[in-house]
């Protein structure tokens, strides 16, 4: 028998699974760890300590299970597929030691003046035409701007600037690539137009030699070197691939493939991708590609979700509740206990409307001075209340990029949720009540990791396209709208954007 590995590295946690030829998930292992914010809008990770480290760990614990369990031996793994949080920033030396923590996705908002200046002097209307979005804290071109500016001694230094799976590929091959779903978010540094670097843009921001080759998800680019084997528990010579963003990967593993699919991905951040016959330029969401050349995609995500929940969660029930670190409560009872209070508090919760803008924007309205807020609070409101507000405030966001989708033509003909929070029933049936939509939601959630494994199995020749995942994904259950509740929804919709609207200009003088 053969078998591919797929691990994912999340913004909290890191998975990783064994799958055979049929999807047949052999072992499965998770590794949490911690998001760092060193600074009031940072937001970082050791490559390190955090992602070769869970890498190595998650290999270990796979191989070790898989021989227990199946007599599974390393040299039956024929390829290893990555995936990470996207885009993350991480410059590199020469010797492949990282000079600094890696700056994360649009949680981090650190390069505002950055994104100004380049707009000044570049012009927006040719960055869009160039990256076929705007410039917003998402892209990682003003990012790496801001090393070069602010940390001048790190940039010199710097031999490559290397995404998340691109560093774990790097370390488990020594190569330097960049699958082209993720450098679309290197905006404005990849040309849509092209599908390479903008030459122009790169000329503008960093020295060309910095960036690394570009390539496609399902190609595979190198072998497990022996000090990696070592290191991992993997045979020298395992094939492995480019690898991908998370949602990307995510949005696979669910058969989240199909034209007018939309996947609905709820982790610390919510995320989405519609699978489109064109790329669609916008400056409210993201266009992108897709894995393989041909099809494309288009994007969006919330700046948060689980980690929005998990930090009221925390506040509630003691510091680290949701980490499992208080004493009493483990994670599942402390998250489950507060959907369980929340449930007692009705739809509306009882007239308090959350803007859910606790860490900035992203997609649609790209704020990084956007704060939350909890509006209507008196004497008679409880934890419950406050909690289902917050879950309600979550799914206004997501309806409206929903609504956005919708103005652009974008056709959402079925939605796929995955991820941590469709253990929530009451957030889940939230969404689909203020959205109006039905959710699918698939039998096997363990999300990236499996989606990197029909990955691999693709650059091994064992699927011809895409659309084969399907033979590996059950639907077993769906969430229906309640059309009971389409009134109250609509009406605290529309004061949820005023809300934003006549508070947005106090927000940036906070």
């Amino acid at each position: 028998m053969s078998y591919v590995m797929g691990i994912d590295i999340g913004t909290y946690e890191s998975k990783g699974v064994l799958v055979d030829r049929n999807g047949k998930i052999v072992a499965q292992s998770a590794v949490p760890h911690q998001l760092e914010i060193p600074h009031r809008g940072w937001a970082e990770h050791d490559a390190e300590s955090t992602w070769w480290h869970d890498f190595k760990l998650l290999s270990q614990s796979l191989l070790h299970k898989a021989q227990m369990e199946y007599g599974i031996t390393k040299d039956e793994i024929e390829a290893v597929g990555v995936s990470s949080i996207a885009p993350a920033v991480l410059p590199i030396d020469k010797t492949g030691a990282p000079l600094r923590k890696a700056i994360l996705y649009g949680v981090d908002t650190r390069a505002e003046r950055e994104i100004t200046a380049l707009n000044e002097s570049a012009g927006e209307e040719q960055i869009f035409e160039i990256a076929g979005q705007a410039l917003t804290s998402q892209a990682a071109g003003p990012k790496i701007k801001w090393i070069k500016d602010r940390e001048p001694e790190v940039y010199e230094q710097t031999s490559k600037f290397l995404c998340g799976s691109g560093y774990l590929v790097y370390k488990l091959t020594g190569q330097y690539i960049m699958d082209r779903y993720t450098a679309v978010n290197y905006a404005p540094l990849f040309d849509i137009r092209t599908l390479e670097w903008n030459s122009d843009m790169v000329a503008s921001i960093t020295d060309a030699e910095k960036l690394p080759e570009l390539t496609w998800s399902t190609d595979i680019v190198g072998a497990v070197t022996a000090s990696a084997a070592e290191e991992t528990g993997l045979a020298p010579g395992t094939k492995v691939i480019a690898g991908t963003a998370d949602a990307m990967s995510e949005a696979i593993s669910i058969g989240a493939i199909h034209q007018g699919d939309l996947m609905m991905m709820f982790g610390s951040s919510t995320f989405f991708i519609l699978t489109t016959d064109k790329i669609m330029k916008t400056k409210q969401l993201w266009p992108n590609v897709h894995v393989v050349p041909g099809a494309n995609t288009l994007t969006g995500g919330t700046a948060t979700a689980g980690s929005l929940t998990r930090w009221f969660v925390d506040q509630c029930l003691g510091r680290n509740a949701g980490s499992g670190e208080a004493s009493g409560w483990s994670v599942d009872q402390a998250y489950t206990y507060m959907t369980e209070q929340a449930g007692l508090s009705p739809p509306g919760a009882n007239g308090l409307i959350t803007l859910p803008f606790f860490s900035g924007e992203r997609t649609p309205i790209h704020d990084a001075s956007a704060k939350g807020m909890m509006f209507g609070l008196s004497l008679n409101h409880t934890t419950a209340d406050m909690y289902r507000s917050l879950l309600e405030g979550i799914s206004f966001s997501i309806r409206h990029n929903f609504d956005v989708m919708k103005s652009l033509g974008a056709s959402v003909q079925r939605v796929v949720s995955v991820g941590g929070g469709v253990k929530n029933q009451l957030w889940l049936q939230s969404v689909s009540d203020i959205c109006g939509v039905r959710q699918a939601i698939p039998e096997v959630t363990v999300g990236a990791a499996y989606g990197n494994a029909f990955i691999c199995g693709m650059a091994l020749g064992w699927h011809d396209k895409l659309e084969e995942i399907d033979a590996w994904v059950k639907i077993v259950r769906y969430i229906e709208p309640q059309s009971d509740q389409q009134e109250l929804y609509e009406r605290y919709y529309k004061i949820y954007h005023r809300l934003y609207e006549g508070t947005k200009e106090l927000m940036k003088e906070l």
